[in-house]
């Protein structure tokens, strides 16, 4: 009976190793591309495009306010449906109410996948 214990904790101490190995081989990273996008949606510097862009990068109003008697309102665009030039460059430029976040190609890559899946 002690024998066939330690073969068998033995055999563990073998064999799963092996599986740790095997199952990081399919998963080169710890999150997909699109996880990592979402996460980067909802907070990329500490100001997240969710705030302002809504859940599902739809068009959101962000305020309305009266100015000489008229009603003006200030809203997003759509983003969700954006080209991806256009987008990037909407990331890249510091005009208007839009914060430049100096993000990575790969950072505005992962948000562009994670937005456009939810259209």
């Amino acid at each position: 009976m002690l024998l066939n214990n330690r073969f068998i904790c033995f055999s563990l101490f073998l064999i799963f190793p092996a599986c740790l190995i095997s199952q990081n081989s399919k998963d080169e990273s710890f999150i997909t591309p699109q996880e990592y996008g979402k996460k980067l949606y909802e907070n990329p510097r500490n100001i997240g495009c969710i705030k302002c862009h809504g859940k599902n990068g739809e068009s959101e109003v962000i305020t309305s306010y009266k100015n000489k008697g008229k009603n003006k309102i200030i809203k997003t665009p759509k983003i969700n449906d954006m080209d991806f030039k256009t987008f990037k460059k909407a990331m890249s430029k510091d005009k208007g109410i839009m914060p430049k976040y100096d993000l990575t190609d790969e950072e505005i890559k992962a948000i562009y996948l994670y937005i456009t899946s939810k259209k």
